[in-house]
């Protein structure tokens, strides 16, 4: 391994697991969250797959002291680490799988390197968290104006009152207060630029440059990502696929890891 290798694997606390030389499958976790996010889902496909998971740069076990505002202030600066693990670890062929706002950071990544992707697979995407005339992104402005003020505010409130909403698995607390510990873990200041730039980005545009093949998981009872999102976002793919779950809320890696892992394992047997 180079020492650029080396540095991008402590950068980000990498996790390189599975099959060496098997197709690889690199994991990117969502908001206020990090790779432990798929924890329930990767063991399955490291009996199959080259596993990589790692943390974006300020959050989890990543290098706090490599966050940059000026690089993190887009989801671009997070795509460009995305390829910089993808070429530092010289992967190829990459099935990438992203929940949430890393669905569009995979997006974005793809975009600008479609050879080295084989598959984008989609866990509540949104390319655009607000309404905006016929596109029904879940918010108004002014949904996403006061949920910046409650961050801003109180961050740590904001954690506990939020992620129920976001777990949509009421007989199930635990998940719940996972999310809420997970939050809370997260550097407070990081993790409002984090939200801005989330919650503010729109990539509709982008979808159309996509070529690479797509899946879409959709929840059911989604707050963060509603079915009209993911309809929308598998409309402007050009290759697309979407499967809606069962699964209620918007992580299903943690609620669901069982269909999560059926679902995404019949799309790659379908390909």
């Amino acid at each position: 391994m180079t020492e650029q290798a080396e540095e991008t694997v402590r950068r980000h606390a990498i996790e390189d697991i599975g099959v060496p030389d098997g197709q690889p499958m690199l994991f990117a976790h969502g908001y206020g969250c990090d790779q432990n996010m798929w924890r329930l889902v990767t063991p399955f496909f490291a009996d199959s797959y080259r596993v990589v998971l790692f943390d974006h740069v300020g959050v989890g076990r990543s290098d706090l002291q490599a966050y940059d505002d000026a690089r993190y202030g887009s989801l671009d600066g997070y795509a460009s680490d995305v390829l910089r693990i993808v070429h530092d670890l010289d992967l190829h062929d990459v099935i990438f799988v992203g929940h949430s706002v890393s669905a569009m950071i995979g997006v974005l990544a793809a975009i600008r390197e479609p050879d080295r992707f084989a598959t984008l697979i989609l866990v509540g995407p949104s390319p655009s968290y607000i309404d905006d005339g016929d596109y029904v992104g879940g918010f108004s402005r002014s949904d996403i104006e006061e949920m910046m003020h409650a961050l801003d505010s109180n961050y740590l409130g904001w954690s506990s009152a939020i992620a129920p909403m976001i777990m949509a698995n009421p007989q199930r607390p635990e998940l719940s207060q996972e999310l809420v510990n997970s939050f809370c873990a997260t550097d407070p200041d990081i993790a409002k630029k984090f939200a801005k730039v989330t919650f503010l980005s729109d990539n509709r545009k982008d979808l159309a440059e996509v070529t690479t093949p797509s899946l879409v998981m959709q929840c059911t009872d989604d707050i963060i990502a509603p079915l009209a999102v993911g309809e929308y976002v598998t409309a402007h793919l050009r290759e697309s696929t979407m499967v809606v779950m069962n699964a209620t809320g918007h992580c299903p890696n943690l609620s669901a890891p069982e269909e999560t892992i059926e679902v995404i394992t019949a799309y790659l047997k379908g390909r």
